[in-house]
């Protein structure tokens, strides 16, 4: 019989939304959701244009370290979180009870802030100095500038850096005090460059001036001229493009910084001198972090992929694909514990062999999807097993300074100046120029590589090529572009690496993620929308999760 031929007729109906998960299981047990499932829209009006709210960011800091025992009284926490025009303020709980710990009690607000011409972007406490006599917070602001707080002496208006714009005047996009440090901080901006504050000094009442210290690949460094110190105290240019986010590793001795141009570069902080580079499939570069003992640094971007790269070695060592879209926020899990066995995260029966797990990182994007993921001994050390008896030794060139087949784990991350240490291949003089070989000694590609917006699209094949906008003086516009480092050691192909696959994939929020935190009891989440989520880890109960964007509270 003929088919019918298409004609009007009843509109077929929308396919449902996917359902948002409030559960997962991983080889250490279950993860549940706790708290409500919607969130509020940010009070006042949206600004026009599409994305033209920050994104929701959290900061949470520790002011009294618990000695009690397992189901004790928990931490003291202060946690702030930015919705639009404000600033919300939740403090911590402490015992929610006999056999209950709660970390986090993110149902009464103890303050709100509410900011006129301009939205605050990011923030950040002071882990150092935080106590019941000081509370520091930097807040950084759409108009670029940088607030400092004292929540603990009830400051209400702080202090203003960059209060004229006479600095910067573009977007702030990611503050952080230094490690360790009672004064100093580093801001970032969307105009490419990083300043670095002493919360203690004032800012000029004219332009700084500045002076260059050194210089390198992709990157400038100056110091501000002034008979008196005023802020800032240093400036980096860093890559074209808004340097969008930094992280210091765990010793402090390091930073890493992703741009829109795509490159991680990794600094030797206190020589100013570059380290090492990474450069992504394709697109910018959205988001850092550094493992635990600071061997491996992991980044997030617009090409839908996570990245793994060793410090140590200089090289990327796997991608993980398992986004639909952008990735926002990656974050190392240094609580988990090892296991063996492999599991798909709804608790069927392992199907694979054993493995070791060294590390366990996540991700959050775009696509409201939650991922997480297992590096292993297979991919951190892939050397073969050995040959049978009978069969001819196989051919494999060895692998210079293999890593260990085992790395010590801990409940903590590991003070500054504790845990392994790295030698830098570039001695730390600062009147030294930083050098970094850029092309692979047998040279790149000459197939150009063609730039996709999803990675379903990605072909190996040829195609046109696009070089990154802007660059610095000094720095050839297309000596980091895709297509003249693809196959080499600063972007191998996706067939050159292991490709990951997460062991958790499910979607947990309508609203585009840009929150992931993991803490010893809970890992926190939180969307667009303002919807914080706290997802308990196994064994653990009595914790609370509320959405961020209904306290009340003063209004300043």
């Amino acid at each position: 019989m003929a088919a019918a031929a298409p004609g009007p007729g009843p509109a077929e109906a929308p396919a449902a939304a996917p359902e948002l998960k409030s559960r997962f299981r991983t080889r250490e047990g279950s993860y549940r959701l706790l708290g409500p499932a919607t969130g509020p829209a940010p009070a006042g009006p949206a600004p026009p244009g599409p994305g033209a709210l920050p994104p929701v960011r959290l900061s949470v800091v520790r002011l009294a370290r618990s000695r009690s025992p397992p189901g004790g009284a928990a931490e003291r926490s202060r946690v702030c979180c930015n919705l639009g025009r404000e600033l919300h303020f939740y403090g911590g709980a402490g015992s929610g009870g006999r056999g209950s710990r709660r970390s986090l009690d993110l149902q009464r607000p103890i303050d709100k802030r509410v900011y006129k011409g301009t939205q605050p972007t990011c923030h950040d406490f002071n882990q150092f100095t935080a106590g019941p006599e000081t509370l520091a917070l930097l807040v950084g602001f759409s108009a670029g500038q940088v607030q400092y707080l004292d929540l603990a002496k009830k400051d209400s208006a702080g202090r203003l850096f960059n209060e004229e714009r006479l600095i910067d005047k573009s977007k702030v996009t990611l503050v952080r005090w230094l490690p360790d440090t009672e004064r100093l901080f580093l801001a970032s901006h969307a105009s490419g460059h990083l300043y670095l504050y002493d919360s203690e000094q004032p800012c000029g009442a004219t332009s700084p001036q500045y002076t260059l210290v050194t210089q390198g690949e992709g990157f400038r460094v100056f110091s501000c001229k002034s008979k008196t110190p005023r802020n800032p105290l240093l400036k980096w240019a860093v890559g074209s493009g808004p340097l969008n986010e930094f992280a210091f590793s765990p010793d402090g001795r390091w930073l890493a910084c992703v741009s829109q141009d795509g490159v991680l570069r990794v600094f030797h902080f206190a020589s100013m001198l570059l380290q090492g580079m990474m450069r992504s499939y394709f697109g910018g570069l959205l988001c850092v972090c550094w493992s635990p003992d600071g061997r491996y640094v992991v980044t997030g971007g617009e090409d839908d992929l996570v990245t793994v790269w060793s410090f140590a070695e200089g090289r990327v060592v796997a991608r993980g694909h398992g986004h639909k879209s952008w990735v926002n926020a990656v974050a190392f899990d240094p609580f988990t514990p090892q296991h063996d066995g492999d599991g798909d995260g709804e608790g069927e029966t392992p199907q694979e062999p054993p493995q070791s797990v060294t590390y366990r990182f996540g991700s959050a994007g775009q696509d409201t999807q939650f991922c997480l993921w297992d590096l292993t001994e297979d991919v951190l050390d892939p050397r073969p097993p050995p040959p049978r008896p009978r069969d001819p030794p196989p051919s494999i060139p060895s692998i210079p300074g293999g890593l260990p087949r085992s790395l010590s784990r801990s409940n903590s991350l590991p003070q500054p100046g504790g845990g392994p240490q790295i030698s830098p291949r570039v001695p730390p003089a600062p009147a030294r120029f930083a050098t970094l070989t850029l092309r692979d000694p047998r040279g790149p590609p000459e197939k150009e590589h063609k730039r996709y917006h999803s990675l379903g699209n990605i072909s190996r094949g040829g195609g046109g090529s696009e070089k990154p906008p802007g660059g610095l003086p000094g720095v050839s516009r297309g000596s980091l572009d895709t297509a003249k480092v693809l196959g080499t050691s600063l972007c191998p192909r996706l067939h050159e690496v292991p490709l990951l696959e997460p062991l958790v994939c499910k979607k947990i929020a309508q609203e585009r993620l840009t929150v992931l935190l993991f803490l010893e009891d809970c890992i926190v989440t939180a969307c667009q929308e303002g919807l914080i989520c706290t997802w308990a880890r196994p064994g653990v109960s009595g914790l609370s999760s509320q959405n961020g964007g209904s306290p009340s509270g003063t209004v300043v």
